[in-house]
This record gives structure tokens, C-alpha cells and sequence, in this order.
């Protein structure tokens, strides 16, 4: 396959994705430019409520006002139910999902989405990208073409795949943060205000600066502690992470999957995770500390009650909860046993534990049982 995207083009575009975690409003120009270099006719941005059916983050380039208001108050549940179906049948989250290639021609003849918000518009192909799925949400960019483009190719799918990790760290930063909360201000101005803490680090892994909730933790050195000066982190594998990440942050196309999720707290403590953002890349993200080259946000992710309750229910011993913590949170066995410092044998050992313990065979089937034990009871008919 010939160049994707020239080097330049590509820099371009991570620095525009990440630009969008300090100031939200950027998400739409950034999802106007990818569209276009995927040559798209719209791409979205969205962050589905899986409870109540409803998008808790909706950004769009290129839709119709009036139908993405449509989209959004009418066809969530068909949108939902779409691909949770496709991603409870998935090992991965990287395998993009694409409209022509797994649904049939009968049911998009017949689905209510395509004819009130699709059609009207001319989009023939959609493709979905997933950056974050667990019980009761997930995350996705859709890419749409115009019949005039004719059918997601080979091209698009790998220009997905290329944006995926860059993508998924902005939008679990942003998660982290209270999405809500970020819209209403800049992040420059509102650091100390966070709950999560945030530090900013030069070349060297050197703190800068620390907000609030980071300085209490450095105070007390944990979960992450200043060593002579240089961040480090509670267990000796989360601070190798976080120095590799600090050190490629300075070339954001190469930082690739490093530095998110890291777990910085110890086996035995609740689990507390850091995500390295680059920031020397644009003028934005520079306003933080002209020096820094990352900035590294901390903080305890919401517990998903699928993981209490599955753990509570197959009497999962707590280095098994901790297995599954890991893969709830949608990352791989090996990334899950990097995180926790453990062998990946071992981590298998535990797997296939849980495996046995729930009555399932495959990582799937364990999200998709979290989420039947989380979504809401629907009332039977009287």
C-alpha cells in the first residue's frame, strides 16, 4: 500500500487531536481534517451511555444540524445495539466495524437510523472505530463516505487504525477529567481546580509543576513520588513506563500506545492510573509550561459495578479481580500483566481461572456478562 499520509500531514493531525483535550472546541475542526484526509464525507465523535441510551459526548463534522439532533434523540438505542452486538463478538477493540461488511442489505434497508439520518444525506458506508468500551459505555469515531465516494476501502481502515491510539489516549484523558467540566472552561486556567492530578514534566521526567491534587500526592509519595527531583511511580514497572513515555512525548507520532493507562499504584492498593500527554507539539498545549514536554494526568477511574458484582459472585480471589479490572478496562492480557508487574503466564493462569469460575470461554464473554449484571432491569410487560 502507497504512504497513508505524509509524515507532516500526520504530526499535523496527532498534534490536532491532542490539542482537543485542553480545549474541547477543537474536536470539530480536528474531526473536519480527519475526514478529509480519510476522504470522508463526516466523521463523529461520540461517547455512548449504554445505561440510558443516550450520547454523554456527541461531536460532529460535516453532519446536518437538524439530523444529528435526530440521531441523537431518536436512534442511540439502534446505534448501541448495533455495535455492543459486534464488540461482544470481538477479542479486540482495534478491529474497526464497518457498515457494508457486517450488516446485511435487508436490515439496512430497514433500519429506521439510515432512512431518517443516513440517506437524506447520501452516506452509503460507515465505519467504526473503537477507542474505549466497558459495561456501561464506549467510545467510538465514525467515519462516514458520500455515495459519491463509493464504500469504505483498505485506505480508511488503515487510517483508522493509524489515528486509534492517539485517539483513545485524548478521549480517555478527557474522560478523566469530567468531559462536562472541560467544556465550560480552558484547561490552562483551571488546573488547580481538577480532582485528577496533573504534572507537568520536562525531557527528563523533571516535575515542573504540580496542580493541587498531585502535589498532595507527592507529598505523601504515593502513588507517584518525586525521586531526586525525576517522577516516579509506587511499583518499578510503572516507572519504567513513564519514563519511556515522558521521552517520546516529544515526538507524539511515536508515542503510540505507551503511556496510557499506566497503573502507578501499588498490587495491594486500589487502583489508581496515569496517562502521559504530550504537549510540546502546539502553542496550545505549551501555554501549560513552555518548558514541558508531558503532562501526566492522574487519577482513580469510576469502578465499574460489573467487576464488584462478577467478582462478588464467582468468588474471584483478588489478584483475579485484578486480572479482570485490567480487561474490563479494554486492555490486552499481556498490557494487564505489565500494569499489575506480573508474568503474562500468570496473568494467563489467572484468565483462565475466571474462565472457569464464570462459565466462559472468551474475554468477550466476561464484558458481556459485566454489562448484563449492570444495565438496568427492563419491567416485563402487564
Amino acid at each position: 500500500m502507497t504512504e497513508l499520509l505524509s509524515q507532516n500531514a500526520l504530526s499535523d493531525l496527532i498534534g490536532s487531536i491532542y490539542d482537543c483535550v485542553i480545549d474541547p472546541a477543537h474536536w470539530e475542526p480536528t474531526l473536519a481534517r480527519i475526514a478529509s484526509a480519510a476522504d470522508c464525507a463526516f466523521a463523529s465523535l461520540t461517547l455512548n451511555d449504554l445505561r440510558r441510551d443516550r450520547f454523554l459526548l456527541n461531536k460532529a463534522s460535516g453532519w446536518d444540524a437538524f439530523l444529528l439532533k435526530v440521531k441523537s434523540d431518536r436512534h442511540v438505542p439502534e446505534i448501541n445495539a448495533r455495535l455492543t452486538e459486534w464488540l461482544a463478538g470481538q477479542q479486540t477493540l482495534d478491529e474497526p466495524f464497518v457498515t457494508s461488511r457486517h450488516l446485511s442489505p435487508d436490515y439496512i434497508r430497514s433500519s429506521g437510523y439510515v432512512r431518517e439520518c443516513l440517506a437524506p444525506q447520501g452516506i452509503v458506508d460507515i465505519m467504526h472505530v473503537f477507542l474505549m468500551y466497558t459495561p456501561t459505555q464506549f467510545a467510538e469515531l465514525g467515519l462516514g463516505r458520500h455515495e459519491r465516494q463509493g464504500a469504505i476501502t483498505e485506505r480508511e481502515v488503515a487510517i483508522g487504525r493509524l489515528l486509534l491510539p492517539h485517539l483513545r489516549r485524548a478521549l480517555t484523558i478527557s474522560n478523566l477529567l469530567d468531559v462536562a467540566t472541560i467544556e465550560r472552561m480552558h484547561m490552562a486556567e483551571t488546573l488547580d481546580s481538577l480532582r485528577c492530578g496533573v504534572i507537568l514534566t520536562d525531557r527528563r521526567g523533571a516535575v515542573l509543576h504540580a496542580n493541587r491534587a498531585a502535589g498532595d500526592m507527592l507529598r505523601k509519595g504515593a502513588p507517584v513520588k518525586d525521586a531526586g527531583g525525576v517522577l516516579s511511580a509506587a511499583n518499578m514497572a510503572a516507572s519504567r513506563e513513564l519514563r519511556s513515555a515522558i521521552a517520546l512525548a516529544t515526538d507524539e507520532s511515536r508515542l503510540g500506545r505507551t503511556g496510557l493507562a499506566i497503573r502507578v499504584s501499588s498490587a495491594e492498593d486500589a487502583p489508581v492510573y496515569a496517562h502521559v500527554l504530550p504537549i510540546s507539539g502546539s502553542d496550545l498545549r505549551t501555554r501549560l509550561q513552555p518548558d514541558a514536554v508531558a503532562a501526566i494526568f492522574i487519577g482513580t477511574p469510576p469502578q465499574p459495578e460489573g467487576l464488584r458484582l462478577l467478582a462478588a459472585a464467582f468468588e474471584l480471589t483478588a489478584a483475579e479481580t485484578r486480572v479482570l479490572e485490567g480487561l474490563l478496562a479494554g486492555r490486552t492480557l499481556s498490557e494487564t500483566a505489565a500494569h499489575l508487574g506480573i508474568a503474562p503466564s500468570t496473568a494467563k493462569t489467572h484468565l483462565d481461572h475466571i474462565f472457569a469460575k464464570a462459565g466462559v470461554s472468551r474475554q468477550t464473554e466476561l464484558i458481556r456478562l459485566a454489562m448484563q449484571l449492570t444495565l438496568p432491569v427492563q419491567r416485563s410487560p402487564s
